[in-house]
């Protein structure tokens, strides 16, 4: 049990790292013509680090369900979305985040689930989060590999750092466009 959670934690490190490479490569268009804020490629690597261990240790605390959480980097900010049972388990992911190392800030973006979900609906939440994955990875107007998305009976979570408002705005479109889609939360912020 033991080795096989190291190799799960060395293999979301991995992970992590190809990440940063393939986010520094990501070329996007611009819609407002002004040049993206520029990070290194160092601060790319430091920043998937830290989303792995912040990962790793979400789920390696057993009064946090981890798989719930989509958690994004950019330069030492920390951002956490998705959705929690109740409120203590927000609160110990808060605490378990600021624990880890190259953390600076958290920029807190969980929600608290509603009702029980049934597997019925977990099912067509994975079909529209597919969906909505894939119309924006197809759209050349947003940058889709740095946007996570997570469905909740209906209700599309967008969150992660991007270039700008009109990618905001696009990516928002994008999604309330797919079937399935009761509404859309927006929870992205611009890079600084």
């Amino acid at each position: 049990m033991k080795t096989r959670f190291g190799m799960l934690v060395l293999s979301t490190v991995l992970a992590g790292v190809c990440t940063g490479f393939v986010v520094g490569c990501n070329k996007s268009s611009d819609t407002t013509g002004a040049p993206p804020p520029s990070t290194t490629i160092g601060t790319e690597i430091d920043d998937s680090v830290v989303s792995t261990q912040v990962k790793s240790a979400l789920l390696a605390d057993p009064d946090i369900k981890g798989f719930d959480f989509k958690v994004t980097t950019r330069k030492g900010e920390v951002q956490l979305s998705g959705f929690v049972d109740n409120q203590s388990q927000l609160d110990r992911a808060l605490v378990v985040t600021q624990a880890v190392t190259g953390v600076k800030s958290i920029d807190n973006k969980v929600s608290l689930k509603g009702a029980a979900t049934t597997i019925g609906n977990k099912v067509d939440d994975s079909i529209v989060t597919t969906q909505v994955k894939a119309a924006l990875l197809a759209d050349a107007n947003v940058k889709s590999l740095d946007i996570a998305v997570v469905t909740r009976e209906g209700v599309v979570q967008l969150s992660g750092f991007v270039n700008n408002q009109a990618q905001i705005d696009r990516a928002i479109d994008v999604a309330r466009g797919i079937a399935g889609v009761s509404s859309v939360s927006n929870e992205m912020s611009i890079k600084k």
